[in-house]
């Protein structure tokens, strides 16, 4: 019996996905759009409106223990990446790693396989590049940074940030998502949250006098003789400078008791 071609809508959230995911294989349909509900939604196909069921996507993301070690990360991390179409995308893998299991993650001739793994790959080299340039300043008692990131990197952030800093109070925005990673000492840990309007505040003179300290290290370390922007660029893509301190010039707006120090 053939499946139904539909146009499926659904919360935007990773557990909605999963929900359409089990729905669909209920009853034998095949999505061809996936709309979340701020898109203009306007499609030849049936429309199927799926309501996020908590039970429903546990029981699919239980199921990815059928895909080994590569097809499970795959499958759980491609919904955090920049991919178009990621939902699509993310379904054909699904379908073909249920028909293959654990050899889906050595399938690397297949078209889909080879675009998910390389959207994947994107997702973890953008974290990785973030964990060693982000910039946290120090307001009120709590660390505060912002990022722009492509992909949604929060999730593969967490561990490394509240691991390295087990004893802060530390938020980390980002930008492009709207969200923001919440830590704090103690049992309850940190949390990845929706935030609107999002602002960092004022720096105080501390702060400010701390920026210039790490702009005059930065620019001392370098070797004038070895100077190669080419090269740097490389190293440290020109996307991410705009968050990074030793790129920003807001300390001469500070206080003239600390311009000295």
């Amino acid at each position: 019996m053939p499946w139904t071609q539909i146009s499926c809508q659904y919360d935007g959230t990773y557990p909605g996905f999963l929900s359409c995911v089990f729905d669909c294989y209920v009853n034998r349909e095949e999505p061809v759009e996936f709309h979340s509900p701020e898109d203009m939604c306007c499609s030849l196909y049936p429309l199927r409106q799926v309501e996020t069921d908590e039970a429903h996507a546990q029981r699919v993301f239980r199921s990815f223990g059928k895909f080994g070690a590569e097809g499970r990360r795959l499958a759980v991390r491609t919904f955090l990446t920049c991919l178009p179409d990621r939902e699509l995308w993310l379904w054909r893998f699904l379908r073909l790693a249920y028909e293959q299991g654990p050899k889906i993650g050595r399938n690397l001739t297949d078209p889909t396989v080879d675009k998910v793994r390389k959207a994947v790959w994107h997702l973890e080299h953008e974290a990785h590049m973030y964990k060693g340039f982000t910039r946290f300043s120090e307001l009120e008692g709590t660390l505060v940074g912002e990022i722009e990131p492509k992909n949604r990197v929060l999730p593969l952030l967490r561990a490394h940030f509240s691991g390295r800093y087990p004893q802060e109070r530390f938020v980390l925005h980002d930008r492009t998502h709207s969200e923001a990673l919440f830590h704090q000492p103690g049992p309850q840990g940190c949390a990845i949250l929706p935030v609107e309007d999002f602002s960092m505040g004022p720096a105080g003179a501390e702060e400010l006098a701390y920026r210039r300290l790490w702009r005059a290290f930065y620019d001392t370390i370098a070797i004038e003789g070895r100077y190669n922007p080419k090269c740097r660029m490389t190293n440290m893509p020109k996307r991410y400078w705009a968050m990074m301190t030793e790129f920003q010039k807001d300390w001469d707006t500070a206080l003239p008791e600390i311009k000295g120090v």
